[in-house]
């Protein structure tokens, strides 16, 4: 008997050799070479030349290539919708991931029943009638979504075509296989040809494919990096595990922005969307407690109101300890000794901790000084001047540097109350009069030292 032809292939990029190597030549990895079966087509035809499905391609001026407007349709879900840019695009291949238990199969069955437009729901994972008994917990109408309980991929591309629902959701992609391929249901070759007759199949019928994928161990998504090159859009949806709360980000999107959040809380009748975020992220919160500071931070177009809580100890290591939560670990080291430098306080000998409550990850600057505010409060055992919000950059000459669209983040500071902000001075002339009216104090400064003697004599 003839031995089977086979390959080796990174799981991360994809990847082909044809044997076993310690680093991937072409994302530089190590140890994420699998053996898989050589693609192989049983019938031999017409293959399409691209993954869209176009058999013949011309060269054309891009001015004489028609421009097309993105239709869109809504899922009744805002924060999901948000994320999107507006709604799923027709024709567009969209991945989600997330850990088990964290709520995919609810988002996913509840984004149907709120579609208002037809569907088709893939399930690989569950029978129909567990389905059905979570429908019915949801208080989902079970008439408006087509069910089909398939893992052979040719029988989901005939239905498809053969109903055209706008939205088709696949759950999971790692459980399909294409009987064409010899290999095992969840192996590279298999997830990689799968995902681009999906694709073939969203372009071509104007459907809008969700595909509902594993995430690894250290939170990225299983299979191959090539999947997440082939989609449109990848989302994450991420939670505690014991926590209500659920936020869900779009890391890849070709028809929206990439850094907007939308968050849920998970309740007894499924997931609902949380309008407002700041109260969430700040729940708790007393007034008068030292290693605290409150910030604002712009996800994509929302503005958020976050808490900063710092803890600094006496260290028992010849290395103090600089643990963080929801803060670039690197950036707090840096930060840390730019106050030791201009103040002249001594931190080698305490261990710093940092955390930014609600599980969210700060990723721009404009929370430098309110990171050092919380850490020098928590030092001196003395709370900060206010309550206010404190934004700005910190340079490590101690400068205070600008920040992004101050008036939104003054504007949701407003909102919830608060009546203090401290201010980057290159900011003030981008601070309209009608905004500085709707606050008692707006503090503006350039230097740390400024900064340090307000927080802690105002």
């Amino acid at each position: 008997m003839a031995k089977a032809k086979t390959s080796w292939f990174c799981t991360d990029c994809g990847h082909e050799s044809s044997g076993w190597l310690g680093r991937c030549p072409a994302c530089g990895e190590w140890n994420t070479f699998a053996e898989a079966d050589r693609v192989t087509r049983k019938t031999p035809g017409k293959a399409p030349r691209t993954w869209t499905g176009e058999e013949r391609a011309e060269v054309k001026p891009l001015a004489e290539i028609d421009g097309m407007q993105a239709s869109r349709f809504q899922c009744g879900l805002s924060e999901l919708d948000t994320v999107l840019g507006g709604g799923f695009v027709r024709g567009s291949l969209i991945l989600l991931g997330g850990e088990p238990g964290v709520g995919k199969s609810t988002l996913v069955l509840q984004v149907l029943g709120g579609l208002g437009e037809s569907s088709l729901y893939v399930s690989g994972e569950e029978s129909p009638a567990q389905i059905r008994l979570r429908a019915d917990r949801l208080g989902i109408r079970a008439d408006d979504i087509n069910l089909l309980a398939a893992t052979d991929l040719s029988r989901i591309l005939d239905a498809v075509r053969e109903r055209k629902p706008a939205l088709v959701v696949i759950d999971s992609i790692q459980t399909l296989y294409d009987p064409a391929q010899s290999s095992a249901p969840g192996s590279v070759t298999q997830i990689r040809e799968v995902t681009a007759q999906l694709l073939q199949l969203a372009k071509s019928t104007q459907s809008a494919v969700l595909l509902v994928g594993h995430v690894t161990k250290d939170g990225q998504l299983a299979g191959p990096r090539i999947l997440e090159h082939m989609v449109d859009t990848v989302l994450y949806f991420e939670g505690e595990a014991n926590g209500p709360y659920r936020i869900i980000r779009a890391h890849k999107n070709r028809f929206g922005a990439t850094d907007e959040l939308g968050i849920f809380e998970m309740t007894g009748t499924g997931l609902s969307p949380v309008a407002s975020a700041a109260d969430l992220f700040r729940l708790g919160r007393g007034t008068g407690v030292h290693g605290s500071a409150v910030t604002a931070v712009l996800e994509g177009t929302r503005p958020m109101l976050l808490e900063i809580q710092a803890l600094m100890v006496p260290s028992v290591y010849t290395a103090p300890l600089r643990t963080t939560q929801g803060l670039d670990r690197s950036r707090l080291s840096m930060l840390l000794a730019v106050l030791e430098k201009q103040i002249h306080i001594g931190l080698l000998n305490q261990d710093a901790y940092v955390n930014v409550t609600g599980g969210i990850r700060i990723g721009e600057p404009s929370a430098d000084l309110a990171v050092l505010a919380a850490v020098l409060s928590s030092v001196k055992e003395q709370p900060l001047f206010g309550p206010a919000v404190i934004l700005g950059e910190v340079g490590l000459t101690g400068e205070i540097r600008r920040i992004g669209q101050p008036e939104r983040r003054l504007a949701e500071a407003v909102r919830h109350g608060f009546q203090t902000v401290l201010l980057p001075a290159e900011n003030k002339t981008e601070v309209r009069r009608g905004m500085a009216d709707k606050m008692e104090n707006i503090y503006y400064v350039n230097h740390l030292n400024e900064a340090i003697d307000l927080m802690f004599t105002t």
